[in-house]
């Protein structure tokens, strides 16, 4: 297959998360009086943040209180992406985005989170120029596992044949945001949120353990890895 475009989620994927999503969840939702336990929020890693916050709530949840944990949550998750200590590169992805682009592929990360904690990863990092694009799950009508996201990149970059797209994350949804756009190759990994066996279940094409293992995948010899970073 002829890929041309690889999305990548970003935290836990590409990006480092010594537990900030979790400690933000749990941040917001206590100072809002309803105190969780981090492992509560692992199953609701990649999800839309409102969404995640709405089950996290139950019965509880109203429009009104889901917005307000929400700007909470944001303004956790911004400090942390803008000035703590720990945010880094996952093993392997600069240099697998630059060999992906040197082989023609587009490299596009999405996310859960908002378009303002996406770009304030993305600056930290200084991923501007490594990166084809970002979309956040605030930007189409519905998060993963939906397939908006995945759908208006490949409008954006003039691919038709959703086959040409490659879907790369460690969450179930996603792996079901891969599937249901059609994506040619689904791969999940575990560097974030979940094991190896929690994975399986969800039947991706493949499960790596670094993002070293994807160029493979896509048929690309990683020996000039060097040379493309």
């Amino acid at each position: 297959m002829n890929y041309r475009l690889a999305l990548f989620d970003i935290a836990g994927t590409t990006v480092s998360d010594p537990g900030f999503v979790a400690e933000a969840f749990v941040g917001a939702m206590t100072a809002a009086g309803h105190p969780i336990e981090p492992e509560t929020c692992r199953a609701l890693m990649g999800y839309r943040k409102p969404e995640a916050i709405a089950r996290l709530l139950g019965e509880a949840a109203t429009p009104a209180k889901i917005e307000a944990i929400h700007d909470d949550f944001v303004a956790r998750m911004l400090r942390c992406y803008r000035e703590r200590p720990g945010v880094a590169p996952l093993p392997g992805a600069e240099s697998t985005f630059a060999l992906l682009r040197a082989h023609g592929i587009k490299v596009a990360l999405n996310t859960g989170f908002s378009r303002d904690i996406a770009e304030a990863i993305v600056t930290r990092l200084g991923w501007s120029g490594r990166i084809d694009a970002l979309i956040a799950s605030d930007e189409v009508p519905s998060g993963r596992p939906a397939p908006y996201m995945a759908q208006a990149l490949l409008r954006r970059f003039g691919i038709d044949d959703a086959r040409a797209l490659v879907k790369i994350g460690d969450t179930e949804v996603d792996i079901g945001e891969g599937r249901n756009a059609g994506a040619g190759l689904v791969v999940a990994i575990t560097t974030g949120a979940f094991r190896r066996d929690e994975l399986e279940p969800y039947a991706p094409d493949a499960i790596v353990d670094s993002l070293f293992e994807l160029p493979a995948l896509l048929g690309i010899d990683a020996s000039a890895r060097d040379d493309a970073a």
